[in-house]
């Protein structure tokens, strides 16, 4: 049996209302392909970290994962070659998408996940805020103020500002000029509500469409009228608010929300922002899905420089995409409830990096922290006692 934070409502698998078709699992029958992008900063101490846990699973289980490893993202393949997203890592993407895998990537910066998102369509991004009664404490919030909340954001990823087109140009009344024009279509709109009403059905049938009414009125019109429709065919309640207004009611009344659809930029302040639920965005995490099933898994913080080298950051959000990858592409639920039960049993005993130490906890490093989660995993799968 899980922990309460992760028992889910609904399908298995998220996914079903995200792929457009018959999901086909033939590719990844046998040995499952996960493509890894260790990415900087931080990025390889909580890659090695989740993989470690993986490396438990297979081992539990022999079952056969074929690892295979990537090249420089971000930064780092910015300063080598002048893109984030270099004609090499996404080939390697490709090809394990190919295969009916999927990739678990670190953190990369610049442009590099705008534009892989496009590259591969990556149309829907998934990050779940539900906090776990293991850290009730940890975090800002009142116990009171996040206890029960389950909340999925679904961010649609490859329209509206992050994916449009700007430039610089002299003005002569202005100086430095800086132009930015992006777009909604409709059937961008229409698949990424789908998706989150299709959700909703299977779990407390209410969706919030993020808008803002007076500030975008032509595409805040576009989201509304096509969440209406959506709503009303999956039968699910909708509503309407503006993004000031859920950024503030996210944290005072986080339970009133189930599933919230926002566009690209309000998506990515919401989750962010959400991460405070949760206690720490080291814990913070998600998937980036297309129509095909192709699939991104990833935490939701960056790269955390500062950090890097220190055996101080919090792997937990990486381990925890991994979990998601394991139950939403290879459908291997069973083992993703080992990897979520085995981090609930970690914290439960008392072990925390620094970002969620508390008085009377242990504080440990990054390593630690993945081969205690891997222990644990190894037990749940075992049936033996914690």
């Amino acid at each position: 049996m899980l922990p309460s934070s992760f028992q889910t409502r609904g399908p298995d698998r998220w996914t079903d209302a995200v792929l457009r078709g018959a999901r086909d699992e033939s590719a990844s029958a046998g040995r499952m392909t996960l493509g890894v992008l260790p990415g900087e900063g931080i990025g390889p101490e909580v890659i090695g970290a989740a993989l470690k846990v993986l490396g438990t699973v297979g081992s539990a289980t022999g079952l056969a994962f074929d690892l295979r490893t990537g090249g420089a993202i971000g930064r780092e393949a910015e300063t080598a070659s002048g893109r984030t997203l270099t004609e090499d890592v996404a080939e390697f993407c490709a090809g394990i998408f190919a295969t009916g895998g999927a990739v678990l990537s670190g953190p990369g910066g610049g442009r590099f996940v705008y534009d892989l998102r496009r590259r591969f369509d990556l149309y829907c991004k998934i990050s779940p805020l539900r906090p776990l009664d293991a850290l009730a404490h940890a975090g800002r919030l009142k116990v009171s103020a996040v206890a029960g909340t389950d909340i999925l954001i679904l961010r649609e990823n490859v329209g509206g500002v992050y994916q449009g087109e700007w430039e610089e140009r002299p003005d002569p009344a202005e100086g430095r000029l800086c132009e930015h024009r992006f777009r909604y279509g409709e059937r961008q709109v229409r698949r990424l509500l789908d998706a989150a009403a299709g959700i909703a059905a299977r779990r407390r049938g209410q969706l919030a469409v993020v808008v803002k009414e007076g500030g975008i009125p032509g595409i805040s019109a576009l989201w509304r009228e096509l969440g209406k429709e959506t709503a009303s065919r999956a039968g699910v309640e909708v509503t309407f608010p503006d993004v000031d207004l859920i950024a503030y009611r996210l944290i005072q009344d986080s339970r009133a929300f189930d599933v919230i659809a926002a566009p690209n930029l309000f998506g990515d302040i919401l989750a962010d922002l959400g991460a405070v639920l949760l206690g720490s965005r080291g814990l913070s995490f998600s998937g980036n899905f297309s129509e095909a099933g192709a699939a991104v898994y990833q935490t939701n913080h960056g790269s955390a420089r500062d950090l890097e080298g220190l055996d101080r950051a919090n792997p937990i959000g990486q381990i925890l995409s991994l979990a998601m990858a394991l139950r939403e592409t290879f459908g291997l639920g069973r083992e993703a409830g080992w990897v979520e039960a085995g981090v609930t049993e970690v914290l439960r005993h008392g072990f925390r990096t620094f970002d969620i130490a508390e008085e009377g906890t242990t504080l440990v490093g990054t390593a630690e922290m993945g081969e205690r989660i891997a222990a644990a995993v190894a037990r749940q799968a075992g049936g033996a006692p914690e």
